[in-house]
């Protein structure tokens, strides 16, 4: 009996840790991340999405971003980006920046971060910058390194620590004791379609 080939799936993000998120869940409905484009900001995709949309007429893919505050709502971005996609086009939209689906495993991310459970905002979709709120969190941390890595020193300039990246992209890919998308889903809505709408898109290429 044959084993069958992975569905290769090629991406394209904002950034580093998205690009991490978007390599779990890819590997989430048992498909293989292929090459990821982007991660030159929000703007970059935008400017290129047509032609990424025109690759997945022949191919699957898969492109993630943020809503931000600045926006309205995800389906409104959506029609707008993109209002014809292609059959084999995922094109989904984190609610507000990606970290609010890393806030939504709560027991896990509290773990990482050594912090209470109750710390972690019960509605991270409601957030206003996620991002924010995982410094913040990082802030109360029971180990120093964590605090050192991720929270931006005084007088820096900056909105985060100078490994907040590389820590975060360490939660992700952690598949034993880091996030858990199935469990994130459960509390955000746009990762629940997220899912959604990826695990239809394997199934739609696997029944082609």
């Amino acid at each position: 009996m044959s084993i069958p080939i992975p569905l290769k799936i090629t991406g394209a993000v904002e950034g580093s840790i998205d690009e991490a998120v978007l390599t779990r869940l890819i590997e989430h409905v048992r498909a293989e991340p292929g090459i990821v484009y982007g991660k030159h900001g929000k703007s970059y995709l935008q400017k290129h999405l047509s032609g990424f949309n025109n690759a997945a007429h022949h191919s699957p893919w898969f492109v993630l971003v943020d809503l931000n505050s600045d926006a309205g709502c995800a389906p409104t971005l959506i029609s707008e980006w993109l209002p014809n996609p292609a059959p084999q086009m995922c094109f989904r939209v984190a609610v507000r920046k990606i970290e609010a689906w890393l806030l939504a495993d709560h027991e896990r991310l509290a773990r990482f971060l050594r912090i209470n459970k109750t710390r972690i905002p019960a509605n991270p979709e409601t957030e206003t910058d996620p991002k924010q709120t995982v410094v913040n969190l990082a802030r109360e941390s029971r180990r120093r390194i964590i605090t050192r890595d991720m929270v931006p020193r005084p007088g820096s300039g900056r909105s985060v620590g100078p490994a907040y990246t590389s820590r975060m992209i360490e939660f992700v890919s952690d598949i034993n004791s880091g996030w858990r998308p199935e469990v994130a889903a459960q509390h955000s809505d746009s990762l629940h379609r997220c899912l959604t709408n990826l695990t239809a898109l394997v199934t739609r290429c696997y029944s082609g």
